[in-house]
């Protein structure tokens, strides 16, 4: 892996935050080091959340799987949203668990664990997800801009691009993070066109209506290494389908643009 100075610049804010959310007793864990933080306060965090119009007229949630976000899947299914997960690191041809409240065969705060989804829910392929109204992000770090950063290994930038790339996402699309008030910082993060940044941070005491969301529209093709593409069925598929151009051309950008959605 190659150490740019922005992944350099990203890992030292990392390690700030994980130091201190462990000098603060504030993980589950016995350290936050190498994870996203199971923080204290996550049922809180995931109760903020709730309030928002954005949340109780949504339908459809796409979260990650972290234990940080798991109050929040529980909520969603409780109240008879479909919730969408990843398949670990993407990597299998149908990548995301369709959590359906409707047809779940074990209670919402069962299904909404990822090692029991991955035993009960089915897999679906991109193509037959629908639109998105809310994203869940989670996140080792975020600052007010909106600029969030997890563990380093990229796989909600790419599980963004492909849902935006299939038309999934849209300008109402409502992306927010759930996550303790000292993972928010004020230190610049580096941040380039493939990074999602988030329109809301949600803390257990507060929601941060950020200054710059931006949102790629879709996969750039040039800023993936051919080893992450061929160890993504999805990206693979794609590439080989000629869904990207040669020369590995950068899709157009929309995070010139503000959403429309209101929280």
């Amino acid at each position: 892996m190659t150490h740019t100075p922005d992944r350099q610049a990203k890992q030292v804010v990392r390690t700030q935050i994980w130091d201190a959310l462990d000098a603060a007793g504030a993980v589950h864990d016995t350290t936050s080091h190498g994870r996203i933080p199971n923080f204290h306060g996550r049922e809180a965090a995931a109760d903020r959340l709730a309030i928002l119009p954005a949340w109780q007229r949504s339908r459809i949630i796409k979260s990650v799987p972290d234990k940080a976000q798991y109050p929040v899947r529980v909520r969603a299914l409780t109240e008879h949203k479909t919730v969408y997960m990843a398949v670990p690191k993407l990597a299998a041809e149908r990548p995301f668990y369709l959590l359906d409240p409707v047809a779940l065969s074990v209670p919402p705060a069962e299904a909404a664990y990822s090692r029991t989804a991955a035993m009960h829910a089915p897999t679906v392929e991109v193509d037959a997800l629908a639109p998105i109204d809310v994203i869940v992000l989670g996140s080792v770090a975020v600052n007010p801009t909106g600029v969030r950063i997890g563990k380093g290994a990229g796989y909600s930038d790419i599980e963004f691009a492909l849902l935006a790339e299939a038309g999934l996402i849209t300008p109402d699309t409502l992306i927010v993070t759930t996550v303790h008030s000292l993972q928010v910082t004020e230190t610049p993060i580096p941040h380039g066109a493939h990074d999602v940044n988030v329109d809301l941070i949600v803390t257990p005491d507060e929601i941060i209506i950020c200054t710059h969301p931006h949102r790629p529209s879709g996969i750039l093709w040039d800023r993936l290494p051919a080893a992450k593409v061929e160890a993504i069925p999805s990206l693979r598929a794609r590439a080989s389908g000629g869904l990207c151009a040669k020369g590995g051309v950068t899709p157009r950008e929309s995070g010139r643009r503000s959403p429309r959605h209101t929280p």
